[in-house]
């Protein structure tokens, strides 16, 4: 029997600057094991068909057709309809890169109309961060997109975002009723593009099965609408869901109004899933034997999983391929010029895994039972660079996001010093813990193998909380492990937390006075701070006594269960709170209020924090050395050494390196010491990282004197030098 065709699906709306990456992960598998999978991003073509002249022209009409009293603000987007409309196509190419010499137009006031968006564009005034025609221009595109997008919400799209589209819809989901009932509506204008555009998708591909991936609450309901339209054409078509928000959210599912629309959910990682579901449908197993998999069966909801066969390992996957995607469409819109912020919207970013799940996996908040999670396994370095040089290959882009729940510091050496070994150039950030493993020596490996810009869980500047949380990190410690970052050129972004269990506003308070000091000396560049959620995966969750909480609600009724409603009777957290730390938060990624103390950013009288001033100075001060006997390879990242004068007892070194020459002295019987230790510190092909020389044993071999001598030689400021030159301890 012929095998399934497959057509995988992002539906609205994740990202407009790069495809989300399930179905390129998803893709690239099926095709390795001899499957046609074609993949479509239905959320973009929807906009792309929105946000053209032709698309505009019709929601204008629609809007006026409808007679409406309209507000003032809309009656000013329709006065200036002819001037939207001649500018909608420029905007766009120019937002897909396809006509950069219109920047300097678009960048000029005056040519593109400027709705509400452009007066409270949500900066706190000028920003400080340099600016060219260019960034000016789509930041000026991007305010302009947002503002049509606030028109056609208010007016005939109900459900459009630029992203977590339909959001509103997915409140209060324990019951599918709610999602029912917007399924049962009229199509809105945006539905109508979005089904435009399955069409000719689906008479393109015929597929057998269709999966759908949600990551995230706000693409289900778009998820089903194309559901919808494919069982009333395509009745025959298989529909499967999957992705995050289903992992998380309906592993208790038990509501059969949900089959209407999709015949299958899977959940956790899809790859074994699909492969026992695809060999089910062309009859080469029962249904019984599928793996992790909702079906209905005699009107009830029923979990499959007698699949004996394990999830597949990393280096079983297969690349991912973007093969389909139109990433020459996608939008790279600019909402911030914060550097480390931009990072999420703007261009084509190829999306890998260094390890999957946690290492760490004790975090009280976290979903750590899941398989996301608990199932932890790092990719083989050498997987991991074959994957890269394939995507380059095909999408001729060098920039990658590794998308880990966190990667180990080790897995990031290896991959560091295995790109520096094959002489790979990529542009590299990912998600991390703050571990003190994270040295200044590692810092500076990761910087000089491309990496970029690291974001990572704070979630509380506080230490009690840490602990309680068992986070297994400190406050102090986390600002070492940034500052090393910084000094290396490495942008961070912190995630926080507040409302936790047994916090109160004077806990808050000294975060934020914390994460302040950490901002005005530029160890952070980017935060985001939303407030705590007990969810029922969660230790929190499950053990809410625990943590001196009570579980509210809500009542489970057959469909989504994740978020809960909680009491704390130990804890303080108004709605207030939350608005201040917003606030202060988006002056500091701008660099603006820094000196404002922190008590003034909440709209309510709050005591001043009991954080000292000089919390951070003294936290940077009490670091403590590395011991010179510690365990570490030496690593040569600069060029190659030059002897450049011989004397009778001295010798001139220079060390080059990409911005400076370091030029340092030893003594002659040091000379060949050092320069053994440099060539052989050197990354070059086929070395291990067991290759590299144990710091230890250079030390020992130090010349005539031993460890004893190396000791006084360390102090001297030719070895400080060649460290800093590029002789990393790692």
């Amino acid at each position: 029997m012929a095998l399934p065709r497959v057509l995988l699906i992002i539906p609205p709306l994740t990202q407009l600057n790069t495809p989300y990456p399930a179905t390129a992960y998803l893709t690239g598998f099926l095709r390795s094991r001899g499957y046609e999978a074609e993949q479509a991003d239905l959320g973009l073509e929807m906009i792309l068909r929105l946000f053209s002249r032709v698309g505009l022209q019709e929601a204008f009409h629609r809007i006026k057709a409808s007679r409406r009293p309209w507000r003032g603000e809309v009656q000013q987007f329709l006065a200036l309809e002819d001037s939207y409309l001649a500018t909608i196509d420029p905007v766009i190419a120019f937002l897909q890169g396809k006509d950069p010499m219109l920047a300097p137009h678009l960048a000029r006031p005056g040519f593109l109309p400027e709705g509400p968006r452009f007066g409270a564009d949500g900066r706190p005034g000028s920003s400080p961060f340099p600016t060219s025609p260019t960034d000016s221009a789509r930041h000026r595109a991007t305010l302009y997109l947002e503002d049509l997008t606030d028109l056609l919400y208010e007016t005939i799209a109900p459900h459009l975002f630029l992203n977590r589209y339909a959001e509103q819809i997915m409140q209060a989901t324990s019951s599918f009723d709610g999602i029912a009932k917007a399924l049962a509506e009229p199509l809105s204008f945006t539905d109508e593009l979005l089904l435009e555009a399955l069409a000719p998708l689906l008479a393109g591909s015929s597929p057998d099965v269709v999966g759908l991936t949600v990551p995230f609450p706000g693409n289900l309901f778009g998820a089903l609408r194309i559901a919808q339209a494919i069982k009333a054409q395509r009745p025959a078509t298989a529909v499967v869901l999957g992705g995050g928000y289903v992992n998380t959210e309906l592993r208790r599912l038990k509501d059969p109004r949900l089959f209407r629309y999709v015949d299958y959910v899977t959940l956790d990682d899809g790859e074994r899933p699909f492969l026992c579901l695809l060999d089910f449908l062309a009859g080469g197993r029962s249904q019984a034997t599928l793996c992790r998999t909702f079906v209905l069966a005699d009107g009830q909801v029923v979990f499959q999983n007698g699949n004996t066969e394990p999830d597949l390992s990393m280096h079983e996957l297969g690349t991912p391929t973007y093969n389909g995607l139109p990433l020459g469409r996608y939008l790279s819109i600019l909402d911030s010029l914060n550097p480390m912020h931009r990072l999420w919207s703007e261009g084509h970013w190829n999306k890998l895994t260094v390890a999957h799940g946690c290492y760490w996996k004790q975090c009280t908040f976290c979903d750590v039972g899941l398989n996301y999670i608990a199932r932890y396994e790092m990719t083989p370095t050498d997987v991991l660079i074959r994957q890269i040089e394939a995507l380059i290959r095909e999408t001729g882009q060098r920039g990658f996001h590794f998308v880990d729940e966190a990667a180990p510091p080790a897995a990031l050496k290896a991959l560091a010093l295995r790109l520096l070994e094959t002489n790979q150039t990529i542009s590299w950030w990912g998600n991390i813990r703050f571990e003190e493993a994270f040295s200044p020596d590692l810092a500076r490996l990761l910087a000089a193998s491309g990496c970029i810009a690291l974001t990572a869980g704070l979630e509380a500047a506080s230490d009690r909380l840490l602990r309680q949380m068992k986070k297994g990190i400190t406050v102090d410690q986390t600002a070492r492990v940034a500052a090393a970052f910084r000094h290396a050129g490495i942008l961070v972004h912190a995630y926080l937390m507040y409302g936790l269990p047994g916090e109160s506003i004077a806990d808050t308070v000294d975060s934020l006075e914390r994460v302040r000091q950490l901002f005005a000396n530029n160890l952070l560049q980017s935060a985001f701070w939303h407030r705590f959620t007990a969810t029922a995966h969660s230790p929190v969750g499950l053990n809410p006594a625990a943590e001196g909480i009570t579980i509210l609600g809500p009542t489970f009724e057959g469909f989504a269960e994740n978020d809960l409603r909680h009491a704390d009777p130990h804890a303080s957290c108004p709605p207030w709170l939350g608005e201040g730390l917003r606030t202060a938060i988006l002056n500091y990624i701008e660099q603006a209020g820094l000196t404002v103390p922190v008590q003034q950013w909440f709209p309510q009288a709050v005591q001043a924090p009991r954080v000292a001033k000089t919390w951070l100075t003294r936290a940077l001060a009490d670091a403590v050395p590395e011991p010179l006997t510690a365990e570490r390879r030496c690593v040569w990242i600069g060029g190659r050494p030059v002897v450049a004068a011989k004397g009778t007892t001295r010798v001139k070194i220079i060390l080059p390196t990409r911005m400076e020459d370091f030029s340092i002295s030893v003594s002659s019987d040091q000379v060949d010491w050092l320069m053994d230790l440099l060539q052989n510190a050197s990354p070059s092909l086929h070395r291990t990282d067991r290759d590299y020389p144990r710091f230890a044993e250079a030390r020992e071999r130090f010349p005539h004197t031993g460890a004893r001598g190396f000791d006084r030689f360390a102090r001297t400021a030719a070895w400080h030098n060649a460290r800093q030159a590029g002789l990393l301890l790692v």
